[in-house]
């Protein structure tokens, strides 16, 4: 069965300090997660620049940078099921990145997608395919495999019937380079999950989940609502159709994310709730 996990994104504000992280983490073991997925610039002190960028996309990581978070999670009973990093740092010393994976006792790495980069170029994303295709030779000859994380501009079309995310799955090697598909972001632009599931098949090692929908509070001043995320269950996703074809392809974790639109702007009480979902099919 597959390891039930938070991203460490979902938990930036709060984890700002040891004992908030240690609290944190203590109320994911509580409500049935069995692990974390850390961030990489979220282990290590990141500059104004970049908490300013993830800030301006919604995803405010917090201060907890400076914090001690082998020695966390290893007080936590959390399984590391992989780091985020970016692709740069993969280039600049797989090593380094290879062996901060393994003291964290994972074996996977996972690219989260390039910023600033045009998906819609079909040329640049086949150059794109090959920069993983040698970052992941890289991290593998280290012990440790590559994953590629979509977001929702994988899915631009790049020519009639073919968009960014099919080019990086056919012109990557799967000795190489595998996959931890994120079915939200999938859904937000319109594409079918399952059937890039099934496309994907053994090659989708990780899940992303979430649901998709509104959260009415009020009366509707019009009949159109703000789609955004929604804790498991209670937004329009299929995800129980696709908890089922994750199951099938054996992914090793099925990991919840989401950056806001949480009940009482709380991480904590939102997967808390998505946890009921998790613990029904997992």
């Amino acid at each position: 069965m597959p390891v039930k996990a938070v991203q460490q994104f979902m938990l930036g504000t709060v984890m700002n300090n040891e004992k908030q992280a240690a609290d944190t983490m203590r109320q994911m073991r509580d409500a049935g997660y069995g692990g974390i997925e850390l961030c990489g610039f979220m282990i290590h002190p990141s500059g104004f620049l970049v908490k300013l960028m993830t800030r301006a996309a919604g995803m405010p990581v917090g201060n907890g940078g400076k914090l001690d978070w082998q020695r966390l999670v290893k007080e936590s009973g959390l399984l590391v099921v992989s780091i985020h990093q970016d692709l740069g740092s993969i280039e600049r010393d797989a090593a380094a990145v290879a062996d901060e994976a393994k003291r964290f006792g994972t074996d996977k790495i996972v690219v989260t997608g390039m910023y600033r980069f045009p998906y819609g170029d079909e040329q640049a994303v086949r150059e794109l395919a090959k920069r993983l295709n040698a970052a992941g030779t890289a991290l593998s000859a280290q012990g440790i495999s590559l994953l590629y994380h979509n977001h929702n501009c994988e899915f631009l079309r790049v020519a009639p019937g073919k968009n960014a995310y099919q080019i990086l799955y056919e012109e990557t090697d799967p000795a190489a380079v595998n996959f931890e598909f994120d079915s939200y972001w999938c859904a937000d632009c319109g594409q079918n999950p399952l059937a890039v599931m099934e496309m994907l098949g053994s090659r989708m090692k990780l899940w992303h989940i979430n649901d998709r929908g509104t959260r009415q509070e009020g009366p509707c001043m019009t009949p159109i609502l703000k789609s955004d995320s929604m804790e498991l269950g209670y937004g329009s996703m299929p995800l129980e159709e696709l908890s089922a074809k994750a199951k099938e392809l054996g992914v090793a974790a099925v990991i919840l994310e989401s950056h806001r639109n949480w009940i009482d702007k709380s991480p904590v009480k939102s997967f808390a709730r998505s946890a009921e979902f998790l613990n029904r099919y997992f």
